[in-house]
């Protein structure tokens, strides 16, 4: 209550407010709080941009590398007259889709020189060895496992079925595309032009440099 004179005042309650705690931020403070998510922002974008090109480069790596396996198995199997190949070719693949779509591998059967001894092989010198111990697509097991099914259900005769080396092309991590540069035999080992007699390796097309300072184009 409060006393005027003679008369006794009593202040509404409705009148009487405490103080406010939730007080809001001001444009100051705004600002600078929004500053310093700016500069943590900024510090944070190169390295996620490493992380992403290092995870690329990883992919990259991987892609070569099976392209490149599928091309060693599908030479390794040439060499061995598991299949016939054009001569101009040095026992590599003529292009990549080859190595998707597979190839007829015909062996013979165990009433022969042996299970396992692709069909016109030499006897001396050129015979190959059982597919189920030294076969060039022992890396794939549904191709190990089809060995060994059609040699027990044919018996002696011979098996014809089709291989391949590769499932499918990859995309390159780099170019978004499935298009690699291509090398054949007769090529130098640093051209960037496709004799197209036989593709002996591969490379990314990109001209991009890696974070090792070297072209993905070398890799």
């Amino acid at each position: 209550m409060i006393r005027t004179g003679h008369r006794t005042i009593t202040p509404h309650p409705l009148r009487i407010r405490a103080p406010r705690l939730d007080r809001g931020m001001t444009l100051l403070e705004l600002v600078m709080v929004c500053a310093i998510l700016l500069i943590l922002a900024t510090a944070a974008l190169p390295m996620a941009r490493i992380t992403a090109k290092r995870q690329q480069e990883a992919e990259l790596r991987v892609d070569l590398r099976e392209m490149r396996n599928a091309i060693d198995r599908y030479k390794d199997a040439a060499d061995r007259n598991l299949f016939q190949v054009d001569a101009t070719t040095d026992g590599y693949p003529p292009d990549l889709n080859t190595l998707v779509q597979g190839v007829d591998v015909t062996l013979a059967g165990a009433g022969g020189a042996g299970i396992g001894t692709p069909i016109g092989a030499g006897a001396a010198g050129n015979a190959a060895a059982p597919a189920t111990s030294a076969s060039p697509f022992s890396s794939s097991s549904s191709t190990s496992s089809s060995f060994g099914q059609s040699e027990s259900n044919n018996g002696g005769a011979a098996v014809t079925m089709q291989v391949r080396f590769l499932r499918k092309i990859p995309i390159d991590p780099m170019t978004g595309k499935a298009d690699w540069g291509l090398r054949s035999v007769q090529d130098d080992p640093d051209s960037d032009a496709w004799g197209g007699q036989d593709v002996f390796d591969v490379y990314s097309l990109s001209s991009g440099i890696g974070l090792d300072g070297s072209k993905y184009s070398g890799w």
